[in-house]
């Protein structure tokens, strides 16, 4: 007797957040075979009050039998239960969900079709600016100085299978390969032209066998328990939710894996002479960031952080970028990038005043000045954090 096909896809009901869930694939032969989709839909219809989301973020594929069955059961709860709104919850990620949806908001009013991403990134276009790559790479170039006996420490060893989430513009996962050669290693990032620049950084390094991968940190396509060594740098701070990032990182580890955060606490970036303005301005570019729902002060809580999400073992450091890590010009234009960036678009876009401004903008010159001064001293600050997925 032949067996049944293994099923390609797992259904979820959470009753405490009212949402139900499909995740993989749904590519039914016949109608029959999505009852126990529909019933575990019913059920889920029964069992709540005023929302009940129907979270796709996962659903890779669907075909026409599948929709039509899902589109009829949605649209058959609308109209009888007067009392409930359906949210259909897509992500850009999987680009058909949105569109393939989104019909059924003209059929009933109690139907809303929600993009999960659209809003969920605060800091998203302020990273994805073009500008910003040369210091991205430059950052790297200095952190990587540190980072690249930091990360043995830490449990990365040659020939692990590797992931880099939220990769950026690739340049971190390049170096890895380089210097680690993992047996495999995924880069994965939301942004696109991120990608498409970390594939011509790979290209221009000589370097291949990275997979580059479009995906939603929050909501990776990447299966259960594949990597031995995930990394996540400077990027739970640019999250508004970054226990759900850290939830992701680890389902995706394999057991005894382990996973490696970096992240700041930018008000403790320093430099001499002009220390107070310095400091005033790293202190409000905190509260910046908090204005935009961003946590750059993030760095020390790390080891919280990862307890709480269900990781063991966890090991902690620090290490100070300065103006004495090689050329202190390469210092300075960080910083010209960050008083660009931060008393440029995003002062501006909170409503700054100019005088506050000019304030603030003092601060990073006097930074500039310090990096470049022949008896100046700058840092900034960097929290490593990694834990074991327990065995």
């Amino acid at each position: 007797m032949l067996k049944p096909p293994a099923p390609t896809h797992s259904l979820r009901f959470d009753e405490n957040n009212q949402e139900f869930s499909i995740i993989g694939a749904l590519r039914p032969q016949h109608d029959g075979d999505m009852q126990n989709c529909i019933d575990t839909l019913r059920d889920a219809v029964s069992r709540v009050r005023g929302t009940l989301y129907i979270n796709v973020k996962r659903l890779v594929r669907l075909n026409n039998i599948a929709f039509r069955a899902l589109a009829s059961s949605v649209v058959a709860a609308a109209t009888e239960r007067s009392d409930l709104k359906l949210v259909i919850v897509t992500s850009s990620v999987v680009g058909w969900a949105t569109k393939k949806f989104r019909p059924l908001m003209n059929v009933n009013p109690r139907i809303v079709v929600e993009e999960y991403d659209a809003d969920f990134y605060p800091g998203q276009s302020f990273v994805e600016n073009s500008d910003f790559i040369h210091v991205l790479r430059t950052q790297t170039k200095m952190t990587w100085r540190h980072e690249r006996a930091i990360l043995a420490r830490h449990g990365l060893k040659p020939g692990m299978s590797v992931a880099d989430i939220c990769c950026g513009i690739g340049d971190f996962a390049v170096l890895m390969q380089k210097e680690y050669s993992p047996s495999r290693i995924v880069a994965l990032d939301h942004s696109k032209s991120s990608l498409a620049y970390a594939r011509g950084v790979a290209e221009e390094f000589g370097i291949s066998g990275i997979e580059y991968v479009y995906g939603d940190a929050s909501e990776m396509l990447l299966e259960d328990n594949q990597f031995d060594f995930v990394t996540c740098r400077h990027a739970l701070q640019v999250f508004d939710r970054p226990e759900l990032i850290l939830k992701e990182l680890y389902r995706i580890c394999k057991p005894g894996g382990r996973i490696y955060v970096t992240n700041e606490k930018n008000s403790h970036c320093l430099g001499e002479p002009r220390g107070e303005s310095i400091q005033w301005t790293y202190t409000e570019v905190a509260k910046l960031w908090h204005h935009f729902n961003m946590d750059i002060e993030c760095g020390p809580k790390s080891r919280r952080l990862l307890q709480d999400s269900g990781f063991d073992k966890v090991q902690m450091e620090s290490f100070m970028v300065t103006n004495l890590d090689g050329d202190p010009q390469d210092f300075a234009d960080i910083i010209e990038s960050w008083k660009n960036l931060f008393a440029g678009d995003m002062a501006k876009q909170r409503g700054d005043s100019p005088e506050f401004i000019e304030q603030f903008k003092r601060g990073f010159d006097d930074h500039i000045f310090a990096a470049l001064h022949p008896k100046g001293y700058a840092g900034w600050p960097i929290w490593v954090a990694s834990g074991r997925k327990p065995l």
